[in-house]
């Protein structure tokens, strides 16, 4: 369709450039204002509209009678034609926020982020799907049982430079990890480096351990053998000596999180303690690597009702396939009965994947319950 010379005339450039702007936000319009007008573009707009005087410099337009003077034609053809193809920023707006539900809809149901809930608080970082989902396949290999980082991203990547510092995937990763330790950002190449040797990213194979009691591994493998000796008595296993599966005739293996319940268990029954694996907080690479390589078992963890204690229960169930040990809503519930009078906040408290009731009821109630308190019905169950 052929716009009108007359149309074209400079003096009208300002209204056709508001219009352009309005017509360009997606919403329907019905007048448009029209700005520092001079004098020639006041006589245009004056003449174009049949205008008996000169606007001034500022005039609002009706939409409906500028079209019934432009001889048939629409208004928004004439804007297009004289400004340039229009925008439609509601509707671009609409497809931005669907995409990004959409986004953080498959991030929610994510098996990494529905095994630690912890991560979800990630949600808020402005990331595409493929850094997300490269972020998550680290995350799932984590910990690394000492490896360098570059064989980590070698590993999940194929590009051993792809957790160098400064990259992106690696400041999110980073990110991820101080979300779900619930420790500051790193800043800093040290604080870097440690937050990545605490997920056992080229940790210290001898003095990275882990602490147990009631192992009598069957085998001729030197570890067995020494457990043996040691006749289920507490011990401390590196992450060095775990080199290959260790086969226990117990059906359960019991896991806590606190060095105390450990040594309570061994005061309680000595040589007969049942096999027991302590993560003493969070599990470092030694107590995953352990709990995995112990093949037909089944690992019962218990840990500390508070913030942190939910997360490394997530945790430790997400990495090594533990199931829950007396760490529902109706355990929680029942021990505020028992606890002492003292008054434990529980800090952050995240959602527990295991029992929906769980982190609602703690932070209802605000209190923590520390697994030692609870040893007592811990070492009945053993």
């Amino acid at each position: 369709m052929t716009v009108p010379e007359r149309l074209r005339a400079a003096g009208l450039r300002p209204v056709w450039q508001a219009l352009h702007e309005r017509l360009s936000s997606g919403h329907q319009v019905s007048r448009v204002r029209v700005a520092g007008l001079e004098t020639e573009q006041q006589a245009a707009v004056a003449d174009l509209l049949g205008l008996d005087r000169y606007p001034g410099s500022t005039i609002t337009i009706d939409v409906a009678r500028l079209e019934g003077v432009l001889g048939g034609l629409d208004v928004r053809t004439v804007t297009e034609a004289i400004a340039g193809p229009l925008d439609d920023r509601r509707r671009r707006r609409a497809d931005r926020q669907a995409e990004r539900a959409a986004l953080l809809d498959w991030f929610a149901a994510h098996p990494v982020v529905a095994a630690e809930p912890a991560l979800l608080a990630l949600s808020a970082v402005r990331a595409g799907r493929d850094l997300l989902e490269q972020a998550l396949a680290v995350l799932a290999a984590l910990p690394a049982a000492g490896r360098p980082l570059a064989a980590v991203a070698a590993d999940v990547t194929g590009d051993p430079h792809a957790l160098d510092e400064g990259t992106r995937l690696s400041s999110l990763v980073l990110k991820a990890l101080s979300v779900l330790y619930d420790v500051p950002a790193p800043e800093g190449a040290q604080a870097r480096r440690a937050l990545w040797e605490r997920a056992g990213v080229a940790c210290d194979a001898l003095s990275t351990t882990v602490l147990v009691a009631g192992l009598r591994p069957e085998g001729d493998s030197a570890l067995a053998r020494v457990l043996r000796i040691w006749d289920g008595r507490a011990s401390v296993i590196t992450l060095a000596q775990l080199t290959e599966p260790l086969t226990v005739r117990e059906r359960d293996v019991w896991v806590v999180e606190n060095p105390t319940v450990l040594a309570l268990a061994q005061q309680r029954f000595g040589a007969g303690c049942p096999p027991m694996v302590c993560t003493s907080g969070w599990p470092n690479s030694a107590v995953v690597r352990l709990l995995r390589s112990l093949p037909g078992t089944r690992l019962r963890y218990h840990g500390d009702f508070d913030g942190e204690g939910l997360r490394i229960a997530a945790y430790t169930m997400a990495k090594t396939g533990a199931e829950p040990w007396r760490m529902s809503a109706a355990d929680y519930l029942s021990a505020l009965g028992d606890r002492p009078p003292s008054r434990l906040p529980p800090g952050r408290v995240t959602d527990a994947p295991w029992d929906p009731e769980l982190a609602p009821a703690m932070r209802a109630h605000g209190l923590a319950i520390p697994e030692e308190l609870v040893a007592g019905h811990l070492l009945d169950d053993l």
